[in-house]
C-alpha cells in the first residue's frame, strides 16, 4: 500500500456550513457548470472531504500536488491514493470522470469523421485513446477502398521495438478483414514527436510487407497528448 502524502492543514469548515450561494453544487444549479472552478467541480465529484479539510480544499490540494488539471487527469489510481483524504472510492470516481471526457472526445470525432485520408482526423479520433497513456502502445487501423475504417486493434503495449511489432501480427488481421490498406500509429508519452530509428525501422518493414501482400501502409502516425507526426506528410512513406 503506497504511503500517503500528508499535508498539514487546520480544520476547515464543512461546505454544508457555507451560505447556499457559495456552495459548489448550489452554484452549479443556479449559475451553470461553466461558472465554477475546476477545484469546485472536482469537489462535487469527491462528494466530501476528509476529517481535516472539506472537499474544495481537498480538490485544491490535488491540483497543487499534480500541478495542473491535465496532469491530474493522467494520474493512476495508486498515485491519487497517495494523497491524504483520497481513498479507493474517490480515486475511482476521478478516473471515471476523466475517462468519460476522453470517451466524449472520441465519440464526437467518430461522428464527424468517416474517411481516414487526413492524418489530423486520425489524430483527433485516437488522441483521447492513446495520447494520454504513460506507456507506449502500437495500434493499427484497417481500411476499405474508400479509406473508411473496417477495424482497429492494439498490437502491443510497453516498450515498442521491431521484434514486438512484427508484420505478421499486423497483416494477419488485415488479411482476415480483407483490408485494402492500413494506418499504423503509436504514442510517445514523452511528448517528443520525432521518430526514433526503431520507429523508422518498423515503418520500413510494414511498407515492404504491404507491398508484397498488396495491402499498403498509407501512413504511420506518432501521437502525443496534444500533437501528431505523420510519416507520409514528411515524405517517409511514398
Amino acid at each position: 500500500m503506497p504511503q500517503k502524502i500528508n499535508e498539514p492543514s487546520a480544520f476547515k469548515s464543512r461546505i454544508t456550513d457555507w451560505p447556499l450561494d457559495e456552495r459548489p453544487r448550489e452554484r452549479l444549479i443556479t449559475k451553470g457548470a461553466e461558472s465554477i472552478s475546476s477545484a469546485e467541480l472536482i469537489a462535487i465529484l469527491l462528494g466530501q472531504g476528509s476529517p481535516t479539510e472539506n472537499a474544495v480544499d481537498l480538490a485544491r490540494k490535488l491540483l497543487r500536488h499534480f500541478g495542473s488539471l491535465p496532469a491530474l487527469s493522467r494520474a493512476s489510481l495508486s498515485e491519487l491514493q497517495q494523497i491524504k483524504g483520497i481513498g479507493p472510492a474517490k480515486a475511482v470516481t476521478l478516473k471515471a470522470a476523466f475517462q468519460i471526457y476522453r470517451n466524449l472526445q472520441k465519440e464526437q470525432a467518430d461522428l464527424e469523421i468517416s474517411s481516414f485520408r487526413n492524418p489530423a482526423d486520425v489524430a483527433r479520433i485516437y488522441q483521447p485513446v492513446i495520447g494520454h497513456l504513460e506507456q507506449e502502445t502500437f495500434w493499427v487501423i484497417l481500411l476499405d477502398n474508400q479509406m473508411k475504417r473496417i477495424f482497429d486493434f492494439e498490437v502491443t503495449r510497453g516498450l515498442i521495438d521491431s521484434s514486438l511489432v512484427h508484420p505478421r501480427e499486423v497483416f494477419n488481421q488485415a488479411v482476415r478483414h480483407m483490408a485494402k490498406g492500413l494506418i499504423a500509429m503509436h504514442n510517445h508519452p514523452t511528448g517528443n514527436l520525432q521518430p526514433s530509428e526503431n520507429d523508422l525501422k518498423i515503418t520500413r518493414r510494414l511498407v515492404e510487407s504491404g507491398q508484397v501482400l498488396d495491402i499498403p501502409l498509407y501512413d504511420h502516425i506518432i501521437i502525443t497528448r496534444d500533437s501528431f507526426y505523420s510519416f507520409r506528410d514528411h515524405g517517409q512513406i511514398g
